[in-house]
Parts: structure tokens; sequence; C-alpha cells
């Protein structure tokens, strides 16, 4: 059997590069069940255990860790329900000891047990002391797995990621189960549109080609994990219809001073490099906390499009080089002012300089006959700089009767200035200049926010109730300076500049409570109130009105969410979620404005948008603890979505559109794969049925089509100090708006690490898109009387080498987390 499914894995030098990638995944996954089947017992012994306190009261959310008698190593941790419940899956047979661990209580561990496979094994109470005095520190051996699943999420730990090295976060998202990242650059998860990014809890105002760029500028030397969650409940703001991405950004959580350096070079069709700098000084009163790091280089893209407008074909191929730097800070302090209160600032900042390219060439023939006319040479030259700063003011109180309160005071500015040089050529046969157009232009982006929330929680009618209130407000002024270059000089095209003013203020509460009924039943519901006031006003340069010139909204929204766990045995877990969200447009998606490729392309924005709201439910199963099987329906209202539309017979626009009603019916399965001490392994499969109707330009838009995805990671412990790491991810056919369509697209990569001087110091080697299957990206769409094929490269093949030493304090201490206030406002800047 093993020969026959290494025969099937490696069968595939003569086929093409999807299929070998489809191949690969099928043999590994083959290949990993059979070792599985051969190398474990499929019986297994659950161990379960009480934790209370000295009152005999039980003690929830303690951390259980089951360790192996002759070394201490960790095999598997749980964490303790609302009653102090706790259970345990392994398929060895060994002695075991039990750790128990929870902030404000003293550590313990248990006596040293022996299990046998099929049996059930209780480990008697135990009781945890309240601490005395403070908790002065906390040694840890153990590290996290690569992939946790929870019940409400998936956790992607970078940091013991060899694959992650040398990664930006953007290509980190692309490697994370379950996510997609399209030749746009606009990021879904589980094929559903709509995702919201968050970093640190606080959610990034930013367009996709703005998110694209500030995700690109952080390096994951900085990310500790990136949480993917499905069905928020209502304490997270309601934006994001199909969940929220939370990017967590390291921390240091060590006493005394100590800190980390590291460098990397990555190289694909150019070089690259990144550096990264951590400092901390934490003792009994005062944390102090410092991050920077930065990328340099230059990444190169082609943007193929084959156009069919009226009798006219337009086979346009380009070019795109974007020469760029990055710089991310991150500052601040926290100061413990007694046990129950600690006050904390906190400054963040991206800055981005840089010069994106484009050089195109477009034949044009007449359709019918293929005769030649002439052929469009176009260039534009976008020289471009950008801040992203945000200052944030964090109070926090928490005391021994569960009571906590966070509030957070933020001011948070966006900053971009960018011109543009665009001229047009164009050629007949025998290389001779019929014409010219040449265009410039000015765009700069101002965008201020200001946030403050206030959250608490407290232990109320038998279970949590938490409740909190949140308001911001936020200017975004844009303009667009257009001008004609006549015989070298400049003149401003009046009809063509304007600026854009547009206001927004949002005003949330929401109540939600959570309770554990019984060993067998809990629940979280909540309830979210928002209500939007925004005023967008268009002033064009030649003082003429038009009907988008002002576009003023009110609404109010309420967001109910709910989850009911039901735990029908040991092994047999479901959870019943349910959500009500929003996306509201992003702030220059309602920009009217156009900003051009070339003479024949361009966008624009859309002043009418309107939000989109998504009624969510999943249904998941949880099997002994680590398999996760979901499935779920969601029902779009104002599905908001990118097409391209025609114009003056011969340009093309791409805008943001409400155009249809969108269902999705989906399934995922996921589940780590412990198959040996030394290798482990996550695999994760998700499959949607999209439904779109809805009317564009005058017709009716009917689509139903089934997108399907997976991830597989492989990670090989070789030595000591030395690891492997294989991953992979494979999307197929999929949709694009809801009148194209995409190809399949997928990636294998390899990586190894070696831990150098008494493990202060990592060597990471990743070599990413081993088979080149996950470039190019491919489109198709034929509605409307336009026809257009496209596709496109990146930079998906690289090698990348990175070094980090870590100095200083190497005891452990844990840090608090905080969220700021400006969680639903900073991902809509575009």
């Amino acid at each position: 059997m093993q020969n026959k499914v290494l025969k099937f894995a490696y069968s595939f030098e003569n086929k093409p590069r999807i299929m070998k990638l489809k191949l690969v995944l099928i043999g590994v996954g083959l290949l990993t069940g059979y070792l599985q089947s051969k190398g474990q017992n499929v019986s297994n012994t659950q161990i379960s255990g009480l934790v209370k306190d000295n009152s005999g009261k039980g003690i929830p959310t303690v951390t259980v860790s089951l360790l192996k008698a002759a070394d201490s190593s960790l095999i598997k941790t749980s964490v303790s329900d609302n009653s102090g419940n706790f259970q345990l899956t392994t398929f060895k047979k060994d002695s075991f000891l039990l750790r128990y661990e929870s902030m404000g209580y003293d550590k313990k561990y248990s006596g040293v047990f022996v299990v046998t496979p099929g049996t059930e094994f209780r480990a008697p109470d135990i009781r945890l002391n309240q601490q005395v005095h403070k908790l002065e520190e906390v040694t840890v051996t153990s590290k996290k797995p690569m992939i946790e699943v929870k019940a409400d999420r998936t956790i992607f730990n970078i940091e013991n990621s060899i694959n992650a090295t040398g990664s930006n976060a953007l290509e980190l998202l692309q490697k994370s189960p379950g996510i997609q990242v399209d030749y746009n650059d606009n990021i879904s998860m589980k094929g559903k549109s709509g995702t919201k990014i968050y970093i640190d809890g606080k959610l990034v105002q930013l367009d996709a080609k703005n998110l694209a760029d500030y995700l690109k500028g952080i390096n994951s030397n900085d990310i500790e994990a990136i949480e993917m969650i499905s069905n928020p409940s209502a304490k997270y703001d309601a934006s994001g219809s199909a969940g929220i991405i939370n990017i967590k950004l390291k921390k240091n959580k060590k006493f005394g001073t100590n800190g980390s350096v590291s460098g990397g070079v990555v190289q694909g069709i150019t070089p690259k490099g990144n550096a990264a700098l951590n400092l901390n000084y934490r003792n009994k009163k005062v944390n102090l906390f410092s991050n920077v790091s930065g990328n340099i280089g230059n990444n190169e893209n082609t943007l193929n499009l084959y156009r069919v407008q009226g009798d006219t074909l337009y086979n346009q191929s380009s070019k795109q080089d974007d020469n760029s730097k990055n710089v991310n800070i991150k500052a601040g302090a926290d100061y413990f002012i007694d046990s129950r209160n600690t006050l904390g600032i906190m400054a963040t900042a991206n800055f981005k300089s840089g010069n994106w390219v484009s050089t195109s060439n477009t034949p044009i023939s007449y359709f019918p006959t293929g005769e030649y006319e002439k052929t469009l040479v176009a260039t534009n030259s976008l020289p471009e700089s950008r801040s992203k700063v945000n200052y944030n003011v964090n109070y926090r109180h928490a005391d021994t009767s569960g009571k906590e309160i966070n509030a957070d005071i933020d001011y948070g500015t966006f900053t971009e200035r960018t011109s543009s040089y665009q001229p047009n050529y164009y050629y007949n046969n025998s290389g001779n200049l019929l014409s010219e157009s040449i265009y410039r232009n000015n765009t700069p982006i101002d965008i201020n926010i200001l946030g403050a929330k206030v959250d608490a929680e407290e232990n109320k009618w038998k279970g949590k109730l938490g409740y909190g209130v949140k308001f911001s407000y936020v200017t975004t002024r844009n303009a667009y300076n257009f001008f004609d270059v006549i015989n070298g000089q400049s003149v401003e095209d009046l009809s063509s500049s304007n600026s854009f003013v547009y206001k927004e203020n949002v005003n949330a509460a929401y109540v939600n409570y959570n309770r554990q009924f019984n060993p067998k039943w809990s629940l979280q519901t909540g309830l979210r109130l928002e209500q939007t006031n925004s005023d967008g006003i268009l002033t064009r340069a030649d003082g003429l009105r038009q009907s988008d010139d002002s576009v003023k909204r009110s609404y109010t929204n309420l967001f109910p969410s709910a989850a009911i766990t039901w735990t029908i045995n040991k092994k047999n877990t479901l959870n019943l979620t349910y959500s009500r969200r929003i996306d509201r447009p992003s702030y220059q998606d309602l920009n009217p404005f156009e900003n051009k490729l070339d003479q024949l392309t361009y966008e624009k924005g859309n002043a009418f948008l309107r939000p989109q709201y998504t009624d969510n439910i999943e249904l998941t199963h949880t099997f002994m603890g680590f398999l996760n099987t979901t499935i779920g329906y969601s029902h779009i209202k104002d599905y908001a979505t990118q097409i391209m539309d025609t114009t003056n017979k011969n340009a093309t626009y791409v805008q943001v559109q409400n155009l249809a009603t969108e269902q999705i019916v989906s399934f995922n399965i996921g589940a780590p794969l412990p198959i040996k001490k030394w290798w482990n392994g996550y695999a994760n499969f998700w499959f949607n049925y999209l439904m779109f109707n809805g009317v564009f330009n005058d017709k009716n838009v009917s689509l139903n089509i089934p997108i399907y995805g997976a991830y597989l990671q492989q990670g090989f412990t070789l030595s000591k100090t030395y690891s492997l790491e294989m991953s992979g991810w494979f999307n197929g056919p999929g949709v694009w708006g809801v009148t194209g369509t995409t190809k399949s697209q997928g990636a294998i990569d390899l990586g190894i690490q070696k831990q150098l001087m008494q493990k202060k110091a990592t060597l990471k080697i990743s070599f990413t898109d081993v088979l080149a299957s996950a470039s190019p990206w491919h489109i198709h769409t034929n509605f409307a009387g336009l026809y257009v094929n496209g596709n496109g490269t990146w930079e998906s093949r690289t090698i990348r080498l990175n070094f980090t030493y870590r100095f200083g304090n190497n005891q452990i201490k844990s840090a608090r987390q905080r969220q700021t206030s400006l969680d639903a406002e900073s991902k809509r800047i575009k």
C-alpha cells in the first residue's frame, strides 16, 4: 500500500503544473492517512478531571497540560470549561502527569499515572491555591502547535512556521487555512468576500489596494499569529460579512531587558531584503516595548487583457514594477498601578515610499476580420509616499470577582501623496506616431479617525455578562487634480478635477451573555446596535454639478448573534452559531472620480454604494477535540462587488456596484494530524456553492457555481536543532464579481530550520511555490457586450533566507493583551 501511495504522489512529471499540485496534495494526504493508520492505535484514551478552588468551586480557563512523565515533554493541552471540567485525548500507552496553570493561582502537578489506549482515566479532583503574591515568572519549555483549531476560530501560529520566513503579511494570509488572495489583492475567507482585517484587534480601514500595500509592509518577523473568526460575537464591530481575520503582532513578554534582531533576503525575479529589531524592558511596575522593522525591494508583476468590445479587439500586455521601502514602528508602555489597575499608551506607524511603474502595449484591430488598425503604447509612473499612524491610550481594571473594564481612546491618521505621469502614444504598423495623449494627476488623501470605546465583563446570572459602547468619527479628504500635457506644459482639465470630502460617524452599543448551564449545554448570545451617519460631498473644479455631488445617509441597525454548544459525550460536540453582519463601502470606493491605467482602461468610484448585509448560520461538529466539520448558510443582501463595464464605445472601467442577492451553502473540515512524535501537521478542505441573483445594465444576472479549496501542512522534527516543514494550498476554479470566472491556483512551499548558539539564534531557509503553480492567475468574462480573457503573474517562486538572534532574559511573563477603539474604521481607507 505504501509503495502505491508513493508512486501515485510522484507520478506527475509530465503533467501540467496545476495537475502536479493536485496530485502532490492528494498523494501527501493519502500517505498521511496511511501512516496514521499504521503508526497509531485507532483506540484512544479519554483523560478527564475537575479543577476547583479552595471553596470547592470549579475554576474556568485553567490550562491543563498532559506531560510525558519521562522528560516532561508536552503531549497535549486543554482548557477547563466554566465549571472547571476538562478533557484530554491521547493515543499513546505511556506514563504521564498533568500540569495545572491559571493566572492568580499557584501552579500544580498531578502524580504520575499510566494509561492504556481504549480506556478512560479520571484524574483526582485538584484544588489550586490563590497566589498571595504576584507570580514573578513562569518558565515555559513547550511551544504552540502551528495550527490551532478552536470552537470559534482557527489560529495560524506564524512564529512556529519555517515557511513563513521572509514573507510579508499578505503572503502569509495566502498561506493560511481557508484564506484566498486574488490577482487584485482582494482577500476572502473560505470563498466568501467581505472579510475584514484586524491588526491587534483594530480594524484596518483601507481599501484593497492600500490594504495590500500596508500588509506587504509587515514582515513575518513581527507577526505572532493569524486568527480566523467566521462568526464573531456582538463584542466585535458588525462589519465583515465573511468574518474577521486578526493579525496579532509580537509583543515581548519577558522580565528584564531583552529582545531580538533579525535579517533576511528574498530572491525571486529580483532581490529583496528585510530586517527587524525588538526591544523590551519589564519589571513589576512598568513594561516598555518597541518594535522596528522594514523591507526594501522591487516586486515585478505582469497583466495581460485580451478584450473584445463591440467590433474592436484590444490585446493588452503590461509589466508593472513596484519599487518600495516600508518601515513599521511600534512603541508603548504599560504602568501597573496596582494588582487591579493598569494604564497603557501605545503608538504604531507605517511609512512607505517608492515608485510604481506600468508599461503596456496594446495592438488594436477590427475584430470581425482581424485587420490591424494601430497600437497603443502607454506608461504610467506613480511616485508615492504614505504614512499611517495610530495613537492609543488604554485603561484596564480587573478584580478577583471576575469584573474587568477596558477603556480606549484612539486617534489615527492616514496620509498619501501620489502623482502620476501617464503618456499614451498611438503608432501604425510601420512604427510611425499617429497621435498622442499625455496626462498628469495629483491625488492627495488625508484621513483622520477618532475613536473611543469602553468594554466591561462581569460574573452575572450564573454566567459571564459583557457590555460596552463605542464612538467613531472619520473624515476623509481626497483631491484629484487632472492635467493634459500639451507641448510639455501641464494644463489642468477642470471638468476632470475634483475634491471629495466624506464624513462618517458610527455610534454603537452591545450586550453579550455567556453561560455554561451544565457540563453538556452552554449558551452565548448577544445584540449589537449601530447607528451610522454619513455625508459625501464632491466638488468639481469647473463648478458644475452632477447627480452624485452629495450623498447623505443616516441608518440604524441591530446585529444579533448567538451560539449554542452541546457536548453530546466525551467524543462529540455540536456548536450552532448565528450572526448578522454589515459591510460598509470603503471611503475611496464612494469617491466618484476616475483613475486611469491608460487612456482605455481606468477605475472609478460609486457615490451611491449601499452597505451590504449578511446573515450567517453555521453548525460545527467536533470529534475527539480536534476534528472540526462545519456546514453553513449565508444570505447577502445588496451584494457589492467589482465589475467591468464599458464607456465611450472603446474604453473599459472597473467599478464596485451593488448587483445582486447572494446565497452561499458551505462545508468545511479541518484537523491536526498527529502522526508521530516527530511528525505532525494540519489538513483543511472547504467547499462553497454560490448562488447570485441580480440585475446589471438592465439584464438579469443568474449564476450558480461551486468553488473549493484545500490546505495541508506537515512538520518534521529531524533532531534537537533541525526541523523541516512542507505546506501547500490549492483553490479550484472560482468567480470574479458576478460576471467572471477564475482558474485553479495553488502552491507548495518547503522549508528547513536550524537552531544555533544554544537555541538563542535561528536560521531558516525556505523555497516557495516549488512547482510555480501559483502564478499565473486567469480571469474570464463575457457579459453585456464585453469579452475579457485576462491573466498575469507575480513573484510567487522565491528562495528566502532569514537569521534571528534573541538576547536578554529568557523567563516568560504573561503580558496583557488589549484592543484599540478603531476596530471598525481602519480597513476602509483606499
